[in-house]
């Protein structure tokens, strides 16, 4: 893994810039909507036993007018994992259960069921093997077709620059893995996701690197529009419900199927910062 340090910090430095430059972002659309609702950080760091730097990160989070609750976390951590955790990671194993990861995670829930909420995520990894991942994908209550085109069209043109066949394969992805099998439904209209986008050598991390830093600008690009279109929308109490429903879809996902959980979970994290995902306020019929 050392071999991999610089590129480590490199990442990390930019997840953290990115994020700086979208919470600047969200709290100037507070502004517009009259809140002066702002970010709230809390450093964490992690413990690990025998591990004298096991990392950390911090979790942001603002409740506001706009945004009823959105988190945005960065970490950046190393270690070991567990044996039979290590078997499902790519490029562990017993004989190589070593780590780092860094990355930006984040999930808005907004106070009008118009406005879609989001999740956007990017990191990377190392192991035996060094890899990017991440993308974004809309999770509207009400969805709107306008907003689903400029959405994917944000994101595809962030992948044509790099690699043609990136935004159908990512695509695809994303519809694959955003589904809710025992519901039988997908929890948005999708985006792109990806995984082990491998990095064999310098040329290749600087690639890879390079398209990871265009999905976070595609993302700061056109979520923020999409917002300022919804916002000042009128809404009905059945359509607050409507969201209220979709969102416990949202919490179940998360809490069964999400990879990221799932991470956090098995290898320290910070709980909150974990969790920071699911909605304020959700119902059940």
């Amino acid at each position: 893994m050392t071999e991999w340090t610089t590129h480590t910090a490199r990442a990390k430095d930019w997840f953290e810039a990115l994020r700086t430059r979208i919470c600047t972002a969200f709290e100037a659309i507070e502004r517009e909507a009259g809140s002066d609702a702002t970010f709230e950080y809390t450093p964490w760091s992690r413990e690990e036993a025998g591990n004298p730097n096991p990392g950390g990160g911090v979790r942001g989070v603002m409740k506001g007018k706009v945004f009823e609750k959105v988190g945005v976390n960065v970490s950046t951590v190393h270690g070991t994992f567990a044996p039979e955790f290590a078997k499902t990671i790519h490029g562990a194993g017993a004989d190589n259960p070593g780590f780092t990861a860094t990355g930006i995670s984040l999930v808005a829930h907004m106070a009008n069921p118009h406005v879609p909420a989001v999740h956007m995520n990017t990191r990377f990894l190392t192991t035996g093997k060094a890899w990017f991942g991440g993308g974004g994908d809309l999770n509207p209550p009400i969805p709107y077709a306008e907003d689903t085109a400029e959405f994917h069209a944000a994101f595809k043109a962030a992948c044509d620059a790099h690699d043609a066949d990136y935004y159908p394969r990512f695509k695809a992805w994303a519809d694959d893995y955003f589904y809710i099998p025992h519901r039988g439904v997908h929890r948005g209209v999708g985006g792109i996701f990806y995984d082990h986008l491998e990095c064999a050598d310098d040329a290749q991390w600087e690639a890879n690197f390079a398209f990871t830093r265009d999905v976070g600008e595609a993302f700061l690009d056109v979520f923020p529009r999409l917002v300022r279109r919804r916002m000042g929308m009128a809404f009905t109490p059945a359509e607050k419900q409507q969201q209220l429903e979709w969102r416990g879809r949202y919490a179940e996902f998360n809490l069964v199927y999400d990879r990221g959980t799932l991470f956090g979970l098995k290898t320290g994290g910070n709980i909150d910062a974990i969790l920071m995902s699911l909605p304020p306020e959700a119902v059940w019929r």
